[in-house]
């Protein structure tokens, strides 16, 4: 049962399309975290050193610190994977599916896991910006800041698109947009969660510009786009093999032979051309019987090839 599960993620992995598998990543890591947790807790180890789980995967985090964070330059991107919380993940990977599946057809599959990638760096600047005045010790993590630059680009680029939601029935996007950046200053200004707070700021202002910029010619994630395409091509370029000659064996009662497909190469020689060509001068000046013995075999042979 769990070949047969590990092998229809791995087929969506393969032939999904970019949110497909930004969400398998998202929820792969929560499992390896989610297992970790566990085994901590049924050897002991959890409940008598639980800041040994903290500590783990602290190292996944983006801190406060920036010392620490140049020593463990991972977290940067690191951070916008991970989820410790079960209804964070759920909550930020529905809100991936519905607006990702819109961005993409809209932009582009191609432009996702960079417009992704850039939304989350953007919230991760602003918190570090931002860290020094609001708060203090503080570490993140969570999608959200990623996410939200998908649902900014996805608002500005269709803002009158209509989505059913329960108990609102259709509402359009640029509503939606709106209602959650209101939802997010209000968290903010009672300083709840300040730091995802002004990451989901951050990562929506890069969405907003990415398709301000997209609108004008230029495209802000073109660069992170060759960069993966020209990782992705093979170092090694085989060398093409000469084609060979295909033979043929014929059998016969009277035994075996090789029959060429391709014409017998021709074998007279230089030398063997320049005396052929004497003794066909010598035949046209004296005659045939001028001839030598030698030179009659040479000549027979040569009307035999």
């Amino acid at each position: 049962m769990f070949r047969s599960i590990l092998n229809d993620v791995r087929f969506q992995f393969q032939s999904g399309n970019t949110i497909t598998r930004l969400i398998i990543v998202n929820v792969a890591l929560f499992l390896i975290i989610t297992l970790l947790k566990g085994v901590l807790f049924l050897t002991g180890a959890f409940g008598e050193h639980d800041e040994l789980f903290s500590r783990i995967v602290g190292y996944l985090f983006l801190s406060q610190d920036l010392m620490w964070d140049a020593k463990h330059p991972w977290t940067i991107v690191t951070h916008m994977f991970t989820h410790i919380a079960f209804f964070h993940l759920v909550f930020n990977m529905l809100v991936l599916y519905w607006f990702g599946r819109i961005a993409g057809d809209l932009l582009g599959d191609h432009r996702m896991l960079p417009l992704y990638i850039f939304s989350g760096l953007s919230g991760a600047l602003i918190y570090l910006i931002s860290s020094p005045f609001l708060y203090a010790g503080s570490t993140m993590h969570g999608a959200s800041g990623a996410i939200m630059g998908i649902v900014a680009a996805a608002g500005m680029t269709a803002p009158d698109y209509q989505m059913r939601l329960m108990f609102f029935g259709d509402v359009r996007l640029k509503y939606i947009v709106f209602g959650l950046l209101i939802i997010y200053f209000v968290s903010l200004v009672n300083m709840d969660n300040a730091g995802g707070q002004m990451a989901h700021f951050g990562g929506a202002a890069f969405g907003f510009f990415y398709v301000h910029m997209l609108r004008q010619g230029y495209d802000l994630t073109g660069g992170f786009r060759r960069m993966v395409t020209f990782l992705r091509k093979p170092t090694y370029q085989p060398t093409p093999t000469p084609k060979r000659k295909v033979t043929m064996e014929v059998r016969h009662r009277s035994g075996a032979r090789q029959r060429e497909i391709n014409p017998p190469p021709d074998r007279t020689y230089m030398g063997e051309q320049e005396r052929l060509d004497s003794i066909l001068d010598k035949i046209k000046k004296s005659g045939f019987d001028s001839l030598d013995e030698d030179d009659k075999k040479f000549l027979h042979d040569a009307s035999q090839k």
